[in-house]
Parts: structure tokens; sequence; C-alpha cells
């Protein structure tokens, strides 16, 4: 076999496999998340100390790998993307997302995660970042991966299976999962705006790096951004004391864990 050839097939493995295993890695998160939310968990909160805790682990990254940033002004605009790239990523996107979970189910939920490329394309094609060319093979890949991600979440969302119980079974049970498919439409309407927003994102982040092309030092003050964004709005619905209080619990489990996986990615 070419050598050449071999290697390229190496290299294509490591990336499905990397690929293949954020995705085992999300779905614990979804699964994480979902628990601690039906516990009460604030969502604002638990957002505020995941990204301030985010911005503290990609911190050495920016000031080994990009120290030259320091000789750069930041200027009002670079400023202003970043509040925005925090906004719609993170602070509405993940804001709606968790929403959503709560009120229906991660594998629910997951779906939505499946139909971004799909928003994505359309708004690319929309503020014409991106063009459709059905003639090239290149337009062809891309409607052809639009039509899978559509149709694998629409499978997964038709078809119902076994439920997956990761808390034994009690007298409330009944009750968590009557008002779960109570608000499954609110449900469905936060992680539709939730998708939306992703796709922004990555439109937003497409203009924030043209004007601050440094990506850890981008990471580290989106996640202060977003800190300071859901602590501000989730001081606006609630200031209960016990509402923002984090323990030794699965709560902290969530959010170590999810910023191990912001990290890794």
């Amino acid at each position: 076999m070419d050598m050449g050839l071999l290697k390229k097939w190496f290299k294509w493995s490591e990336l499905v496999l990397a690929m293949v295993m954020v995705q085992i890695f999300v779905t614990g998160m979804q699964l994480l998340s979902k628990v601690i939310l039906r516990e009460g968990t604030f969502i604002f909160a638990l957002m505020a100390y995941r990204h301030i805790v985010a911005a503290i682990c990609v911190a050495p990254f920016a000031f080994f790998f990009e120290s030259s940033v320091k000789q750069i002004k930041l200027g009002w605009s670079v400023w202003f993307w970043l509040f925005v790239n925090a906004l719609t990523g993170i602070t509405s996107a993940m804001g709606l997302f968790y929403y959503g979970l709560r009120d229906t189910t991660p594998t629910y939920a997951t779906n939505f995660l499946n139909l971004i490329p799909i928003a994505t394309f359309v708004l690319s094609i929309i503020t014409s970042i991106d063009k459709l060319n059905l003639q090239t093979r290149a337009g062809k890949v891309k409607t052809f991966g639009v039509i899978v991600c559509v149709g694998g979440a629409l499978t997964a969302s038709l078809y119902k299976g076994k439920a997956f119980h990761m808390r034994q079974h009690s007298h409330h049970s009944h009750i968590t999962v009557n008002t779960t498919y109570a608000h499954w439409t609110r449900g469905t309407i936060m992680l539709a705006g939730s998708c939306l927003s992703c796709s922004t994102w990555f439109i937003v982040q497409a203009k924030l790096l043209k004007i601050f092309p440094f990506k850890y030092w981008a990471t580290m003050l989106t996640c202060i951004m977003a800190t300071l964004q859901s602590t501000g709005i989730g001081l606006f619905f609630d200031r209960r004391a016990a509402s923002w209080r984090l323990g030794w619990n699965l709560q902290l489990v969530t959010i170590i864990y999810s910023d191990k996986l912001c990290a890794s990615c």
C-alpha cells in the first residue's frame, strides 16, 4: 500500500475518532445537565459558574500561545463583537438550550444540535457568505449533507424507544414526567431559538476572527463576557442566595465536566 495513502487514511481515522469521542462526551454532558435541571438548578447560575471556570481553563493557552496579543489595542469594534459573540453563542444559545432541555428530553434536545449545520448553511447563503452552486461538486456535497442532517434529526425525533432512567423510581416520578410533557411545546420553541442563535454565532465568529485573529484570547474574553451577561440576567430574575449557592454535588461535577469538554474541543 502506498505510504502517502496510508498516512492520509490514518489522518482521517484520527479525525473521525475525535469527532465520535466529542459526541460521546457531549451526550454525557446532556444527561448530566438534564439531571441537575430536573433537581431545580438555576440555569443562569449554572451558566455563570461554568463559563468563569472555562475562562480560567483557557487562560494559560492564551498567555502561552498568543502572548503577542498584548501589543494589540482592543478597540470598541473588538469589544462589540466579543459582546455579540458571547450573547449569541453562549448566553442566548446555551440559555435557550438549557430551558428547552429542562422541558423535553436529552434525545429530543440533541436532535436540534443536528439542525445547526442546516440553519448555518441557510443563513450563510442569505448573508452571501456562502454560495449554493449545485453545478459543482462542493455544492452537491453540501446539499447532500443537509439532507442527511434533516433525515437523521427526523428519524431520531419520530422513533420512540424505551425510557432510560438515571435515578431510581420514586413516587414523584409521574409528576416530573407529566410536567415535562406539558411544557413540550415551550421546550421545542426554546430549542429552535437556540438552534438559530447558535447558527448566528458561527457567522459572528467569522467576523470576530477577521478583526481579532486570536482564538484563545477570543475564547477567554467571550467566556468572561458570557459570565457577566449570565450573572446580570440571572440576578434580574432571581436574587435568592439559595439559587446561586454551589455545593459539592452533581451540579459541581457537571460544571467541571462541561468545562473540560469545552477546553478539549
